[in-house]
């Protein structure tokens, strides 16, 4: 007989190391693509940066409230319990920092893109948006790291 929790459980804990891996992964390699002074190789982490975003990042964004949502109602937790808003809260921001990291990769591959094909220089705004998407991914990144410690500590 198939646990309906386990699997539920299973698929949460799946996508919040997709989404904390992920993140952490691509954000790897394109923060190195900065450091290189070959557009084709900034291109190449900006377009699997982007890619990686829709296919993995995307679905666990998505995947990781419905099923904090179905065990907190299969587990029987109280959804005013302080450990779960700030779940919720830490999420949100994440999430608020997360979007406009996407359209700045977005941006980023678009500027590379054009630059690789008229064989120019990077403007000056793939310099400041790239900065922006570092800041912006700091936040992310810790609220990810509290998140997990909440799940798995369930401080009352």
């Amino acid at each position: 007989m198939i646990d309906t929790y386990l699997i539920i459980r299973t698929l949460h804990i799946l996508s919040a190391t997709i989404l904390f891996g992920t993140g952490i992964g691509i954000a790897f390699f394109m923060f190195r693509s900065y450091f290189t002074d070959d557009i084709h190789e900034k291109l190449y982490a900006a377009r699997n940066t982007v890619l990686a975003d829709y296919i993995f990042t995307l679905p666990a964004v998505i995947l990781q409230p419905v099923t904090g949502l179905l065990l907190i109602r299969q587990v029987g937790y109280d959804w005013t319990d302080l450990w779960l808003i700030i779940t919720y809260v830490i999420y949100i921001i994440a999430g608020a920092c997360w979007l406009p990291v996407v359209w700045i990769q977005i941006e980023l591959k678009k500027m590379l893109i054009r630059c690789a094909k008229d064989g120019t220089k990077l403007p000056t705004r793939y310099h400041t948006l790239f900065k922006i998407w570092f800041i912006f991914g700091w936040p992310a990144f810790i609220g990810l790291v509290i998140v997990f410690f909440l799940m798995v500590m369930k401080p009352v």
